[in-house]
C-alpha cells in the first residue's frame, strides 16, 4: 500500500542520515582516508578539484593518504535526502566544512556543498557510489 511505502522511505531517509553521521564520526576518529575507504562501494567514484575523478575505493583511500589530508578535518551534515521508490538507492546533499593548514602552517577553512549518491549493499548497509 502507498502508506506503508511512505513509511519505509521515511525509515530509509533516517538510515541515510545515520550513515552520514557514522561516516563523519569515522573520519574524525580514524582519518579521512580510512573513513572514505570504509564507506565506499567497491565501484565508488569521487569528483574532486579540477573535475578529477578518482575511481574505486583503493584509489580513493590512496588519494586521501596524501600528506595534505593527514592533518585536515572535515565535517558535514545532510540538508536533504531523496530515496528511490525501491528504497535501494538514495542521494543526499548539504554543507561541508574542511579545515586544513596551508604551506605556512596557517589554518584555512573551505566551505561548500556536497552531493552523495548511496547504494544499499547486500548486507543491508549503505555505501556511497558517488561523492
Amino acid at each position: 500500500s502507498p502508506k506503508s511505502e511512505t513509511k519505509n522511505l521515511t525509515y530509509v531517509k533516517l538510515e541515510i542520515v545515520k550513515t552520514e553521521k557514522d561516516f563523519e564520526k569515522l573520519v574524525a576518529e580514524k582519518g579521512i582516508a580510512e573513513g572514505f575507504y570504509q564507506f565506499a562501494d567497491s565501484n565508488a567514484v569521487i569528483k574532486r578539484e579540477h573535475d578529477t575523478l578518482i575511481i574505486g575505493k583503493i584509489n580513493i583511500k590512496n588519494y586521501y593518504l596524501n600528506s595534505k589530508y593527514l592533518k585536515a578535518s572535515v565535517t558535514w551534515s545532510p540538508d536533504a535526502v531523496t530515496v528511490s521508490d525501491a528504497g535501494d538507492m538514495a542521494s543526499s546533499y548539504g554543507k561541508y566544512v574542511w579545515t586544513f593548514k596551508d604551506a605556512s602552517g596557517k589554518e584555512q577553512v573551505s566551505k561548500g556543498i556536497f552531493h552523495t549518491v548511496w547504494k544499499k549493499q547486500k548486507d543491508g548497509t549503505w555505501k556511497y557510489i558517488w561523492d
